[in-house]
């Protein structure tokens, strides 16, 4: 079992919000704890964001949890009711990852004996400010995120999975029950990386100050995020239609050759980005263009023998094509990003 860095920065922010409340003589200290554990975020951006937003909804349920006890008391249906109106009033404000703490912050006032002193009030809001802002430190000066490792260190993973896919969808050489679970892990390694794509994005155009990203590697790694999302296509449509075709050995081994082309064309220009790769065995996209081309023709050829069995072929060979350009796009984008970081 291995812990990741949000895992033991939320066990760390807890353990020092706890601390911080027994030093302060803060009770009871276990929402700090609690306010710990809903704060910490996997970007510092977010963090910054999530904090503020916990600051202006905590301060609003906090002062509707007062108001409330002297207005209306506080009997269960009265806390329901206040319950509902903080929920409401929080999607209202588009602040929805803000609604658990807050809903804390509110039963913690409201459900306790004595609720009706304002510095009650004020002691329960600042035990879980001391838990929000445990949370801001330890995500700023403990295990910083290292967002180029882990998004390369991902990519490569999932081209991995998907390599293997790729090489055994037509030949169907996987048994069933394991092609399912590498496709299955495919879509939710894919799934991840678009979000460790957002966070990049966040922090080149929220941060950048303060954590300055070279905008053509972004844009570099947005297109390793496309040309994956292209192969898992060109696997679904295999998948769908491929073995619906009514294929011989020719057309397997046509579509074999080509694609096993295309994922050693990937593995060369992950390993081109890595800088593993000498500058005279650099490849011309041209060569795979045209392979592409002439892959093209010859599956259209086989569609025109036999339209009703074959029109499968041509949707797999377009998602195949279309694997190609962001292939060669990709390319493109590295020897620019080289070109001129080498200047």
């Amino acid at each position: 079992m291995t812990l990741g860095p949000r895992v033991l920065k939320t066990g760390i922010a807890v353990a020092l919000a706890l601390y911080i409340c027994f030093i302060l003589n803060l009770e009871p200290a276990v929402f700090a704890g609690v306010a710990a554990v809903f704060t910490v975020q996997p970007s510092i951006y977010r963090t910054w964001k999530h904090i503020l937003d916990q600051m202006l909804t905590n301060t609003m349920g906090a002062a509707i949890a007062l108001f409330s006890i002297y207005l209306l008391g506080d009997n269960p249906i009265i806390i329901g009711l206040i319950m509902m109106l903080v929920i409401s009033l929080s999607l209202k404000m588009k602040m929805e990852s803000t609604i658990p703490l807050t809903l804390v912050t509110v039963l913690a006032i409201m459900s306790a004996p004595g609720n009706e002193d304002l510095f009650f009030t004020l002691n329960r809001f600042l035990i879980i400010l001391v838990g929000i802002g445990s949370a801001l430190l330890v995500n700023l000066l403990i295990l910083p995120p290292k967002y180029k490792k882990n998004y390369l260190d991902k990519v490569q993973s999932i081209f991995q999975n998907m390599s293997l896919l790729l090489r055994t969808a037509v030949s169907n050489e996987m048994t069933e029950t394991s092609f399912q679970e590498h496709s299955k892990t495919l879509r939710e390694d894919i799934q991840k990386l678009e979000e460790q794509y957002k966070i990049f994005d966040e922090e080149r155009g929220k941060m950048a100050k303060l954590r300055p990203l070279d905008v053509r590697e972004i844009v570099v790694f947005k297109q390793m995020l496309k040309t994956l999302q292209q192969g898992e296509e060109v696997l679904e449509n295999i998948e769908e239609h491929y073995f619906q075709s009514s294929t011989n050995k020719e057309e397997d081994q046509l579509f074999d050759a080509h694609l096993e082309q295309l994922i050693k064309y990937h593995e060369y220009l992950l390993l081109k980005y890595k800088g593993m790769i000498r500058e005279q065995d650099d490849r011309s996209e041209i060569t795979i263009r045209d392979k592409s081309g002439v892959f093209f023709e010859q599956t259209m050829e086989q569609y025109s023998q036999n339209k009703a069995q074959k029109w499968r072929l041509l949707i797999i060979a377009s998602s195949i094509v279309e694997y190609t350009f962001h292939l060669q796009r990709l390319d493109q984008l590295i020897d620019q990003y080289y070109k001129i970081r080498n200047k």
